[in-house]
């Protein structure tokens, strides 16, 4: 089974007719409705889904959709707090780009070759990302290529950075 990445969850029933409600993790967060299919935990199992039909709720932040394996309310609070996942083979890609995800658990050391520790997540912020890094210290480097990430070695799982480490005390 190829890799799985969280898009989302099932957070709550709308209707009778066996919609629920979605929270969505992608940006705007419509483009969840842009993969096909879907794969839902439930009960520790992965079970593929495909949606029917989706629309936003009025008023603007909820999004509900139809899926073909839930036919009604019932079965539909059954799903409630099941991860939404998608294959990782289908975003799109090229040989350059990489994705947030693939940045954690990257080592990060600076230019005079020092280990600075593991990317623990990344952080969004008005201006810029920001690569939150666990190591003797914590680090909090942002995400500006070739003012601080020099390089960014996906493959081996490394990331270079203009950055000195905090003198822990």
């Amino acid at each position: 089974m190829s890799e799985k990445l969280i898009v989302g969850q099932i957070n709550g029933v709308f209707g009778v007719h066996g919609w629920v409600k979605i929270f969505s993790d992608t940006e705007p967060r419509e483009n969840i409705f842009s993969y096909s299919p879907w794969w839902i935990k439930r009960k520790g199992e992965w079970l593929e889904v495909k949606v029917e039909d989706f629309k936003g709720q009025q008023g603007g932040k909820a999004l509900v959709a139809k899926l073909d394996i839930i036919e009604d309310r019932d079965l539909a609070r059954e799903y409630m707090g099941c991860e939404i996942a998608i294959d990782r083979t289908q975003l799109r890609s090229d040989d350059n780009e990489f994705f947030w995800i693939d940045l954690i658990g990257c080592q990060v050391e600076n230019l005079q070759g020092e280990v600075l520790g593991e990317v623990t997540d990344l952080i969004e912020t008005g201006a810029h990302d920001v690569l939150r890094v666990k190591g003797a210290t914590q680090e909090l480097i942002p995400y500006v290529l070739d003012e601080f990430i020099i390089e960014v070695d996906i493959a081996n799982k490394r990331i270079k950075v203009d950055w000195q480490a905090e003198e822990s005390e």
